[in-house]
């Protein structure tokens, strides 16, 4: 504790030399920061926000049938299906702290939690429709993109072991009122906000640096490791659309740096050894069956695929006991 306190004032200082030395920089990137969530980020997922928040607070608890096969496929305990919800059209880091939750709360095991933060933490609808869908031409790569999105997702699922599926009980909850969706959503786009500012400040730096050597494909990707808002905001750059089709599939998984920090931040008690193995299996997934999504290969790709889902199915007992998470 007193090593991280100890880097984390370093860090701070240098930060503050930084910012006085080139204030010129610092002040560019937080004004183009502003500007990119007044145009873009605010407009694009704003709306999307208030609606899925009603929606997930709505059905988070219930006893749903129809997520009962996926629940089985993806491992997750018995009576947990519900938390497949936020995982899936929550966004970051809502899918992690959910997860987080149902730990505390002693609805989930150590191992159970852990091993679902691996798969339960994407990329929700609003922002993969309301930005990153926004930069191609065609609709259908915005449905393709989050095809592959959840696909790589299951992958996950499917390869990481884990303990029995015990049944749990999720307690249910009273869904949040229109205004208190709406405040919600303000908090969560105001955090958005925030990290989008503060990032754009470091690549304005970084640009200033080393970015300006790298191919504007490398610059794209590294600004979406770096921050995803930031990363699909720059897609555009990249004039031949397969290569920023595979870029976006790729960001999208991983989360960037941002995600990781915000996921950090609402899993504390957990390990994130497995959610990093998770998303490392998930990004490559995700390149390799963008691939062959723009290389027109992807039908024996997907048939791949559903023989492995089919085969995994088969099996009883995917998940011994004696795997150990």
């Amino acid at each position: 504790m007193k090593r991280r306190r100890l880097l984390t004032g370093i860090g701070g200082c240098i930060g503050l030399l930084i910012l006085i030395l080139d204030a010129k920089t610092a002040l560019q990137g937080a004004r183009q920061g502003v500007e990119l969530c007044l145009k873009t980020v605010i407009p694009s997922l704003f709306p999307f926000f208030v609606l899925s928040i009603l929606l997930t607070s709505s059905l988070l608890g219930s006893r749903i049938p129809l997520l009962r096969p996926l629940g089985r496929l993806c491992g997750v305990p018995k009576g947990a299906e519900s938390l497949l919800i936020p995982a899936f059209l929550g966004g970051y880091p809502v899918g992690a702290q959910s997860v987080a939750e149902a730990y505390r709360g002693g609805q989930l095991s150590r191992a159970q939690a852990e091993r679902m933060l691996a798969f339960c933490n994407n990329a929700g609808p609003a922002f993969l429709f309301g930005m990153a869908g926004a930069m191609f031409p065609g609709k259908w790569m915005a449905w393709a993109l989050w095809g592959i999105h959840i696909a790589g997702a299951l992958f996950v699922a499917l390869m990481i072991p884990g303990p029995p599926r015990e049944t749990v009980t999720m307690p249910s909850k009273t869904p949040l009122s229109h205004s208190d969706a709406l405040n919600k959503a303000i908090k969560v786009m105001a955090s958005v906000c925030g990290w989008v500012i503060l990032f754009r400040v470091l690549l304005a730096f970084l640009s200033r640096w080393f970015l300006w050597l790298l191919p504007t494909a490398a610059q794209v990707a590294v600004t979406g490791l770096l921050e995803l808002s930031n990363g699909c905001c720059e897609l555009i750059a990249v004039a031949d659309i397969p290569a920023r089709f595979c870029i976006c599939a790729g960001i999208l998984a991983f989360g960037g740096l941002c995600v990781t920090m915000q996921t950090l931040s609402v899993t504390q008690g957990l390990s994130l050894r497995l959610y990093f193995a998770g998303k490392a299996v998930q990004t490559v997934f995700s390149l390799a069956l963008a691939g062959a999504v723009v290389g027109g290969v992807w039908l024996p790709f997907g048939i791949l695929f559903l023989l492995f889902l089919l085969t995994k199915m088969q099996k009883k007992s995917r998940f011994p006991s004696a795997a150990g998470v």
